[in-house]
């Protein structure tokens, strides 16, 4: 038997009533589904960042980056460090790429007086697999700049201690 609904369209009496009794409980399963899995997606996000600041944080080249910070005592004096805090990197900073062969890095620091950015370069030896440290600079939040590395002032220095002019343009 049918029967008219609401839309004026005629359907069965069996559907009309499945549609009454299942529609509502389908409808709560999909919004606890949509809850459950925007949780789990939500963690799953926070813990993949987690690590990724992590894995960052264990680099070479980013540790070669803070050891010459640590070591550069106007630097660290204008901070107001130690302690120095080395807080996470920004993933989405177009500063911050990093390839096989190439790592470029914004990382903020701070101390009791300053903060800023320690900005560095570093390039991969793939022979001996490992990185070198080619620029390292800490910029202030004031402006103030200060070189803590950079390797072809240090090359040139060494050539004009060692008095070898050869290689000079």
């Amino acid at each position: 038997m049918r029967q008219k609904n609401a839309g004026n369209a005629w359907q069965p009496q069996y559907m009309q009533e499945r549609k009454l009794k299942k529609m509502p409980a389908s409808v709560q399963k999909l919004q606890q589904m949509a809850i459950y899995l925007g949780i789990v997606g939500g963690a799953a996000s926070a813990v993949m960042y987690y690590l990724m600041q992590k894995n960052f944080a264990k680099s070479q080249y980013f540790q070669l980056a803070v050891e010459k910070l640590k070591v550069h005592e106007m630097a660290m004096d204008s901070l107001g460090a130690p302690p120095l805090k080395i807080h996470n990197i920004r993933l989405t900073d177009r500063h911050n790429h990093v390839d096989k062969e190439r790592a470029k890095l914004k990382i903020p620091v701070s101390g009791a007086r300053s903060a800023g950015y320690l900005y560095s370069f570093s390039t991969r030896d793939a022979i001996l697999d490992r990185w070198h440290l080619e620029e390292a600079l800490l910029q202030l939040k004031d402006g103030t700049s200060f070189v803590l590395f950079n390797e072809k002032e240090e090359i040139e220095a060494d050539r004009a201690e060692s008095g070898d002019h050869i290689f000079n343009n």
